[in-house]
């Protein structure tokens, strides 16, 4: 669209850049930066358009894009065309993807490197490596609390680790997903110490006070984030003798976004990563980048209005890269981060589905669908060039943060349900095999969260200890049916290390003071590769999870019908212990049937009750799984106790 204010303000800009840069081939950033520049100013406009210096910092942000380009390497430049030619590439269901803590799945970088095997054998080729830049030795979040945007923690590697991998996992057609930690910083940035120093430049890149008023207004709206290890929201500051915002913890500063040279450094450092060979940019606690007294300070719009600049802005300097949005929020405010746009994500391409997660350790617990059925009915349909990240377990915690409406819906009582929750997953409930750990109580609320392994929470750690083999086959079949719904479900599936090997609670985190108070460690493990070994001797408990997985992994990548084109059909059913489902290919007009049995009895579903609208009939039927036609009485499917079928027209099979 063309609007004189703007252009003539990017013809001033050109001039510079031609000035600058005139020995560099900027036709690409160009064309790029003509197609969306209309937008970018927009909303900077709309962001700081108050600021006296705003076209000042517009040039900047132009400048910090180009060079950013130009600093771009010709092999992600060649991808980055490739992938404007082929925009829907990373709504195959040939990904599969693979989250994992560094120096819990190697020693360091190039360990990690040399175990790139481990990925190619099991079928994950995106692989979300966790922080590893630069933090506080004790005060760390798991990598969250970063000292240094662009420098990698000593013990993990060097910048050129980083490089040398990325490009490696290219060569092997692998995905890498990195972390920037766009909220805050840890208290010993740069930033944060020159601001501690009295630079006001650096003060203004956070929210500072000097006494409780204003935090004293903000406090009233605004939710703790770790209640019982850092409670409230501000944290005072000895040497500046001032209260910072610390909506995280108190070695932790939220960035000011309302100030424009925060969000051009954080760009900045967007645009450092994907030219280091990321392919994908976690943005890390993006519901929080605006705050605004009198709110909650989460999900507000101009928190979407900075995402949206940030997308724009890469996708002139470095279109091939991606975005997830990590926003664990409810269901409604989910979908707002792929952007709200009517067709193409505008914002994040790819977002955390915690609200699938959530209802999948629902029906695990109740052993029924009721739950699960309704939350699936309530989330919102996502954008069309837009996906979900699919997972069962990830580095974080279990919230419970279903829609109380979809609980009364079902005939549960929202509180009630929910210790009923927390109570079955921490081993308090009746006869529970679960042995998960509180975290985050908030004793004021009355909410808590669980920490776990996938093993552990499951029933397989105390299968283990009981030496008893009907829990532990039991526990085996639970994890291959929930790995069957995130592969089959629409999206990508994200693995989480050490699952794919039965791995369990690590409390060794116990030891270190600086851990021991966050139960989220004891699913942070070390893996021992002497036990991943077993993966390869029949009747290992890792055997036993790892081969099927990997079939699993090699049958979804065979079927079209699972790449991500809104190609869903829930079907409801009768029998609440079920979970069924279509999915259908647009081009080609295949259907798989998934169907999931979540009690620990054999189940059936009457095939005459299913919704036909996706299938033109129900006829003699081949599980894709098995090869094998699965057991039937009359028109009834039997389903074993935690077992799962792909389904399709055993004709059109053949």
């Amino acid at each position: 669209m063309y609007e004189q204010e703007s252009f003539s303000l990017l013809n001033e800009i050109l001039v510079d850049l031609e000035i600058e840069f005139k020995q560099e081939d900027l036709r690409h950033f160009y064309t790029r930066l003509g197609a969306n520049f209309y937008t970018i100013y927009s909303l900077f406009k709309l962001l700081y358009a108050d600021h006296a210096d705003f076209s000042i910092h517009a040039r900047h942000l132009v400048e910090t894009m180009a060079r950013q380009y130009i600093n771009r390497p010709k092999a992600l430049k060649k991808l980055d065309i490739d992938r404007e030619k082929d925009h829907n590439w990373f709504l195959s269901q040939q990904w599969i993807g693979m989250a994992l803590y560094c120096d819990g799945f190697a020693n360091d970088l190039k360990d990690l490197k040399s175990k790139l095997h481990y990925f190619q054998e099991l079928g994950i080729n995106l692989v979300h490596i966790m922080p590893i830049l630069k933090c506080p030795l004790d005060e760390c979040d798991g990598g969250y609390a970063i000292s240094d945007f662009r420098k990698i923690d000593e013990k993990i590697g060097t910048l050129e680790d980083v490089t040398t991998l990325a490009n490696e996992m290219r060569t092997q057609e692998m995905a890498l997903v990195m972390d920037v930690v766009v909220n805050h910083t840890s208290y010993e940035h740069e930033w944060a110490q020159r601001a501690r120093d009295g630079e006001k430049k650096y003060q203004d890149y956070f929210y500072l006070f000097d006494n409780r008023e204003i935090p004293d207004m903000f406090e009233k709206n605004m939710p703790e984030i770790f209640p019982e290890i850092a409670p409230g929201n501000f944290t005072w500051d000895e040497q500046m003798e001032k209260w910072v915002m610390t909506v995280f913890n108190n070695y932790q500063w939220d960035l000011n976004y309302n100030n424009p040279e925060v969000f051009i450094e954080m760009l900045d450092i967007i645009l450092f990563w994907a030219n280091q060979g990321a392919d994908i940019v976690r943005l890390d606690a993006v519901a929080f980048l605006w705050k605004k007294v009198g709110s909650t300070c989460q999900n507000e719009r101009e928190a979407h209005l900075i995402l949206q600049l940030m997308k724009d802005c890469c996708q002139v300097t470095a279109p091939g890269t991606l975005f997830i949005a990590e926003a664990i929020v409810m269901p409604v405010e989910i979908v707002k981060y792929f952007g709200e746009d009517a067709v193409n994500a505008k914002e994040c391409e790819i977002a955390y589905n915690a609200t699938l997660m959530a209802l999948i350790w629902d029906a695990v617990a109740t052993k029924n669908t009721k739950l699960l059925y309704q939350g699936i009915k309530s989330l919102p349909d996502k954008l069309e060039r837009a996906t979900w990240l699919n997972y069962i377990r990830c580095h974080d915690d279990i919230g419970l943060g279903f829609d109380d409406a979809d609980i009364i819906a079902v005939g549960y009582e929202p509180i009630a349900h929910r210790r009923f929750l927390f109570d079955y997953y921490t081993g308090v409930y009746g006869d529970s095999i679960a042995k998960g750990m509180p975290f985050g109580r908030n004793n004021k609320t009355g909410d808590a969260r669980i920490s776990g392994s996938l093993a552990s929470l499951i029933g397989l750690q105390k299968g283990l200890e009981d030496s008893n083999e009907a829990d532990i086959e039991n526990a085996i079949q639970h994890i291959l049916l929930l790995h069957s719904i995130i592969m089959s479900f629409g999206g990508i599936p994200l693995l989480y290390y050490g699952d794919e090997i039965g791995t369990i609670n690590d409390n060794t985190y116990l030891d270190d003071v600086s851990k021991a108070n966050d139960s989220r460690w004891a699913h942070r493990p070390k893996i021992d590769w002497d036990k991943a070994e077993n993966r390869n001797k029949p009747g290992t408990v890792e055997y036993r999870i790892f081969n099927p997985l990997k079939h699993l992994i090699s049958v979804r990548k065979e079927i079209t019908c699972f790449a991500d084109f809104n190609n869903r059909v829930l079907h409801n059913v009768p029998n609440t212990h079920l979970l069924v489902f279509s999915r259908f290919d647009i081009h080609k007009h295949g259907h798989v049937l998934v169907v999931g049995n979540f009690d620990s009895s054999p189940q059936y579903l009457d095939m005459d009750t299913l919704n036909k609208t996706a299938f033109n009939q129900y006829g003699p039927m081949i599980d894709l799984i098995s090869k094998c036609k699965p057991t039937m009485f009359k028109n009834q499917l039997v389903i074993p106790p935690f077992h799962y079928y792909w389904l399709v027209d055993s004709e059109r099979y053949r």
